[in-house]
């Protein structure tokens, strides 16, 4: 055993400890403190200071935990004009909050401020590093395997089980799968994550739930900023973003160019990428916004290789990915308008959207994919008191239709060969949602609510030299859902819910029978149900905060692996039962204060924990018996330990653990290995201008297996590990005002 491993296993241990010593104080503590409003859950962020200049007086949008909001004063003229307040289109991180906390269930919002400016803020991993339940590792470029409770495991590529969505629109594409190269870390003010059926009000139809990437708007707080992030690997970035408001007009833009030669040979790439809306307030209570997004991404691919490969000689690219050249290029250009009203006790929203997307992506064969994507969407939501008793009634309609003109090539060494094979692939879901909330004591409600998915895929091929694929699909599901949520103080929530989730496949679940697995036709595979049971609580107070959550999912048919070759090619199609199950917990405190500075805002050391227990198998398989469900590790912890000085300084490490080794396959022959990587960071950000960080990750140089892809049975030839990256050092400065 190595140096390195031993002290990342002490350190590890070290902060375990710790972590537990600090939640069992907090636990103490919490009879006492002091009970402000409840504020963030997960993640600990710096407070940013107000601009010098005054902001003209902004309204409450957005009811508090207890009692429906009710009218405000008309706002005062200015300067000939009504006082604008903050975009009543887009919450800010405060309004998301306390949104986010009406959710019987495992929910976050993760600030900018909690990610941006100390890390590389690279990936998505670098955003949800904190959050629990969530499993993020980047393959290469920003490509990265995520599971939430164990969505998507089968899916080798893309993503399947997670909705993502910007600023409320889809991301995912209508047949159900989705990328991360659309996702730029720098361009949002905070992300929302809602897990399992928690995502209701998106029309989330995924075991995982949805996240939502919000950007900013030109009526926060510091809209103009730049900045500057380089490091290993031949990494390097430039972003920039400006914003403002002008009577009832408000806009703002980011962009972004970044490039890396990669850690991996064969994992060079770059990528552009911009955001931008544009905002009228009609008065104050009415507004329009326009959203722009637009992507140029350009990553080559290294390949899964052999666990020998991965362990022993990292940066070595798969031999067939660099023979043919294998990339995934991707252009997209979204479109969209969302409008609020606002009544006295009733807030509607409605808009509309559509995705121009062309995917370039090289592999065994050349696939040109042309995806066009449209749909709309209105949500109602009421809070008021009827009778005495406060209620909150939530009802929507979404809609998400789309069609892919796919083709595909030969590869002759990253080149276009001879057509292989030519379809329409279309795709139609409507989903409509209802959810009440009923205060029936003035700190407890009773929440009931349900969806019903319509779904239908239709496939008309067009290239009929190997047979006929054609065919077609219809779902109707409905989801119902139960819960309580009690606020036991301002600060502290207790929640339980009974729902159930529906997930229909989408066309890459299909097999034409390459690579010489059986043909597994779209129209033979069935939805993917399930019933999940969860029970948690959260708390935030100004030195600790937690949540926890334990859940069970019953499914049926889940879209699993079980047809497929021992070099890793994998075809998915419906297992009968199966169970996830698990625990999710973060803890944050101050674990000592006034070290070195003892005065009204004095120094402090941070421990922030997350951790995730995962439990998935099979349920009484024919074939796999209670087999674990491979894919995902038993235990995943993420932790860090910073001092934090007023002025904005702050220093510490952090580790990522992975105690024990997981399959990779449904046989349960082969795992992967355990891992502990540690790293080091310092910087200053006050909430001002100015701020900086050095980031140092995996200092000990570890050789480890980040993430795994599955099959159904394994050998040692099985090409299914992703290295992760080795030693590497960033450094970033950025500027905002």
């Amino acid at each position: 055993m190595s140096r390195a491993h031993n002290i990342s296993s002490v350190f590890a241990r070290s902060l375990l400890l710790a972590s537990t010593a600090a939640i069992v104080s907090v636990s103490a503590a919490a009879q006492t403190s002091p009970q402000p409003p409840l504020p963030a859950i997960t993640v600990d962020a710096p407070q940013q200071k107000r601009a010098a200049a005054a902001r003209p007086s902004q309204r409450n949008v957005v009811p508090s935990a207890r009692a429906p909001r009710v009218s405000n004063p008309a706002a005062a003229p200015v300067a000939g004009d009504q006082a604008r307040g903050p975009a009543l289109t887009v919450l800010t991180v405060q309004q998301a909050l306390r949104d986010i906390q009406q959710t019987p269930g495992g929910v976050a919002i993760v600030p900018a401020e909690a990610y941006r400016n100390s890390t590389v803020a690279n990936t998505i991993k670098d955003v949800l590093d904190y959050v629990p339940g969530v499993f993020a590792q980047p393959k290469w470029g920003d490509d990265t395997r995520l599971s939430i409770r164990g969505s998507g495991l089968s899916r080798n590529f893309h993503l399947r089980g997670v909705q993502l969505y910007m600023d409320g629109i889809p991301i995912n594409t209508a047949d159900g799968y989705g990328d991360f190269q659309e996702i730029d870390p720098t361009a949002y003010k905070y992300v929302a994550v809602y897990k399992g059926a928690n995502a209701l009000q998106f029309g989330a139809n995924s075991l995982g739930g949805a996240i939502n990437f919000v950007t900013a708007t030109g009526r926060d707080p510091f809209p103009n900023g730049v900045s500057a992030d380089m490091g290993a690997f031949g990494y390097k970035r430039l972003q920039a973003n400006a914003g403002g408001a002008n009577g009832p007009w408000d806009g703002f833009v980011t962009a972004s160019t970044q490039a890396s030669d990669g850690f991996r040979d064969h994992s060079d790439g770059h990528a552009t990428r911009l955001s931008g809306n544009v905002g009228y307030q009609f008065s104050p209570d009415v507004e329009t916004r326009f959203y722009l997004n637009a992507n140029e991404v350009r990553q080559r691919i290294p390949g899964a290789v052999t666990k020998a490969s991965a362990l022993s000689n990292p940066q070595a690219a798969a031999p067939a990915n660099v023979t043919n050249d294998q990339q995934r290029n991707i252009d997209t250009v979204r479109l969209a308008n969302k409008t609020t009203i606002r009544f006295e006790d009733t807030k509607v929203e409605f808009g509309a959207f559509g995705v121009d997307r062309h995917l370039m992506h090289p592999i065994f064969q050349w696939l040109d994919y042309r995806y066009q994507d449209y749909g709309g969407f209105a949500k109602v939501t009421d809070d008021r008191f009827i009778g005495g008793f406060r209620n909150r009634l939530v009802a929507g309609v979404n809609v998400l239709n789309g069609s892919i003109d796919n083709q595909q090539f030969t590869n002759v060494g990253g080149r276009k060969g001879a057509l292989q094979s030519s379809s329409i692939d279309r795709s139609k879901n409507t989903s409509l949602y209802v959810e009440d909330s009923f205060y029936f004591l003035p700190n407890v409600a009773a929440i009931a609510g349900t969806q019903f998915l319509y779904a239908t895929r239709n496939r008309q091929d067009r290239f009929l030299s190997n047979g006929d694929q054609s065919g077609a699909t219809e779902f109707s599901l409905w989801s119902p859902k139960a819960g309580l949520l009690w606020d036991i103080d301002p600060t502290w929530q207790a929640f339980a819910n009974i729902s159930r989730s529906a997930e229909v496949p989408s066309f890459g679940e299909s097999s034409s029978g390459s690579g010489g697995t059986a043909v597994i036709a779209f129209t033979s595979i069935r939805p993917q149900t399930a019933t999940t049971y969860e029970i948690g609580t959260r708390m935030k107070r100004p030195d600790y905060s937690w949540e926890i959550a334990a859940y069970r999912a019953n499914i049926r048919d889940e879209l699993q692996c079980i047809v497929g070759n021992a070099v890793g090619s994998c075809n998915v199609t419906n297992a009968d039962r199966t169970i996830h199950q698990g625990i999710e917990a973060g803890a944050g405190a101050a674990i000592f204060r006034g070290i070195f500075d003892n005065g009204p805002a004095p120094d402090k050391i941070w421990l922030n924990v997350a951790y995730t227990l995962n439990d998935f198998r099979f349920d009484n398989d024919p074939s796999y018996r209670n087999n674990e469900l491979p894919g995902a590790p038993r235990h995943y912890l993420r932790a860090e330990l910073l001092y934090k000085n007023p002025t904005g300084f702050y220093f510490g490490p952090n580790i990522e653990w992975v105690p024990q080794s997981y399959f990779v396959d449904n046989a349960n022959t082969l795992k992967t290995e355990p891992y502990a990587i540690w790293g080091l960071k310092a910087g200053v950000d006050n909430g001002g201008t100015y701020s900086m960080y050095v980031e140092a990750r995996n200092i000990g140089n570890k050789a480890y297996i980040a993430s795994a892809s599955i099959i159904n049975t394994a050998s040692s030839a099985s090409l299914l590990f992703e290295p992760g990256s080795g030693r590497a050092v960033y450094a970033g400065v950025k500027a905002r005002w």
